[in-house]
């Protein structure tokens, strides 16, 4: 008999779902789990006695179909995974916002309050009080669109070539920026940039400088760039604007990130607006941050494109918390004692049977590229590194030079042990392989 006669019907399997205890899933999700789940069996992939089994553990993960992973890959910002992980105080704070809050609502007067998002900013003004005021919109990209926009629509807008980079999922800068309806002048060479190149642009009736810090790769050797205070000088002198894209989130300066830019700094050294992404070093959620001079940031939130690129009230409510919040865990992986992490991967190894390494962890997100996190790491046989990938939750490590790697650095401590009892039931499963 063909073995795919053994597969459960749908509606064997929809029986199977104990009405006092059915999910909140409607009935169409329900029946496209259950063909799912027919459909692995129908390819070999699942034994059809196996296909109940798959189909209530679908159910059971509930409306949403995203995995929870584990990093333990050394990377903090880790983009693929989601990024900055948020803390419990964010957590709460967007649980919260889910209902009903005073997002653009005066309690006090009972009327519509024209200060969307004025919580967030009052604290991202706190964290950085070189500020004098803040926007905050959709993401990073979004930032730097509606900035072009408001400083140089229909004009010219003038950057260095070797910060002409491409971000995530092969967007280019300049297509983005271009696409604010405005003209891009390229100055310098890749790897040199001088204030003459900058004068001369300036001179040609550009009205704003854009300086964007490459923070996905690092140019060395024969190279020469200028600086904030300089191109202020030229933007000054020419009644131009004056862009700081730092990009990866840090708000002053971290002696663990010595070459990583932050936005006080820029803003001090005479920034109109500095512009990064809120799930990156700063360890929020996805949001595009703008802080700068009270003039320059009136005249963002009234161009039409701030509509457009508007944030939500959950990602606002998750970004105040992790403003005022005494820690999160980005900090908390970026600044992890060495000792510590070794001590943890140590006791790993015993448990499991792993090997322990040096390994370097990486910030990741495009945050201070090519900078190593000393740590360890605990070294198993590369085909370990699947199976612990399709658990839920998902324990990723690093597969490295024939050997997968797990880093226990972005792991909590209070899951280690879930890790380690991971790691020894996969083990045990592929004993003999």
């Amino acid at each position: 008999m063909d073995p795919r006669r053994a597969i459960p019907r749908t509606d064997t399997l929809l029986a199977r779902i104990d009405g006092g205890d059915t999910p909140a899933l409607n009935q169409h999700t329900l029946k496209a789990l259950a063909s799912s789940a027919q459909d692995r069996a129908r390819r070999g992939e699942i034994a059809p006695d196996e296909v109940e089994a798959k189909f209530l553990a679908d159910v059971a993960r509930g409306a949403s179909a995203l995995t929870p992973v584990i990093n333990c890959t050394g990377v903090v910002v880790h983009t693929n995974v989601g990024r900055a992980p948020l803390g419990d105080a964010a957590v709460a704070a967007m649980v919260d916002a889910a209902g009903y809050v005073d997002v653009e609502m005066d309690l006090a007067r009972g009327e519509r309050s024209r200060e969307r998002g004025k919580q967030a900013n009052d604290a991202l003004l706190a964290a950085c009080p070189a500020a004098e005021d803040a926007l905050v919109v959709n993401n990073g990209a979004a930032a730097l669109l509606l900035a072009a926009a408001t400083f140089a629509e229909h004009g010219k807008l003038v950057i260095s070539r070797g910060e002409l980079i491409e971000i995530g999922a092969g967007f280019r800068l300049p297509e983005l920026i271009e696409s604010a309806r405005v003209d891009l002048v390229e100055v310098g060479a890749t790897n040199r940039t001088h204030p003459a190149d900058y004068e001369r642009a300036a001179a040609a009736g550009a009205r704003a400088i854009l300086k964007v810090h490459p923070s996905n790769y690092r140019v060395e050797g024969f190279t020469a760039a200028v600086g904030v205070r300089e191109l202020r000088g030229i933007a000054d002198a020419h009644g131009m604007a004056l862009i700081v894209d730092t990009g990866s989130g840090l708000l002053a300066p971290d002696p663990a990130l010595p070459d990583e830019p932050d936005a006080a700094t820029a803003l001090a050294e005479g920034a109109d607006v500095v512009l990064f992404s809120g799930d990156k070093l700063l360890g929020g959620p996805q949001a595009g941050v703008v802080l700068g001079r009270a003039e320059a940031i009136a005249a963002m939130r009234k161009h039409p494109l701030a509509r457009a690129v508007r944030i939500d009230k959950l990602r606002l409510a998750a970004l105040e918390a992790t403003l005022r919040a005494s820690a999160n865990p980005t900090h908390a992986y970026l600044h992890a004692d060495e000792a510590q992490l070794k001590a943890r991967a140590e006791a790993l190894a015993t448990a499991t049977g792993g090997t322990v390494v040096a390994h370097d962890g990486r910030v990741g997100g495009g945050g201070a590229p090519g900078h190593p996190l000393p740590g360890w790491a605990v070294r198993y046989d590369a085909w370990l590194a699947a199976p612990l990938r399709h658990r839920t939750p998902a324990v990723l490590g690093r597969v490295h030079d024939g050997g997968l790697l797990v880093d226990l650095r972005c792991v909590p401590e209070a899951r280690d042990g879930e890790v380690a009892a991971a790691i020894a039931e996969e083990l045990t499963k592929g004993e003999g392989r």
